[in-house]
């Protein structure tokens, strides 16, 4: 049962990169629209496609959590 707990802990550890990805993604379009605000709509766009991805790592990492402690 602990190999299984720490296998949980280890699959849950995929929110710190997401989270991490995702401040750097968004610190990056912020100066991108400072730069360029007529393209703020293009950068928007693509940063929220960009998290939404970043956010799908984290959750199938929470997923693999839950089937590791509750099936094992």
């Amino acid at each position: 049962m602990s190999l299984g707990i720490i296998a949980a802990g280890l699959a849950v550890c995929t929110g710190i990169g997401a989270g991490i990805g995702i401040g750097i993604a968004t610190g990056l379009a912020t100066t991108a629209i400072a730069r360029q605000p007529e393209a703020s709509g293009k950068i928007n766009s693509t940063l929220l496609i960009g998290a939404a991805l970043a956010e799908g790592t984290a959750i199938f990492g929470f997923v693999t959590a839950l089937i590791i402690i509750f099936m094992g």
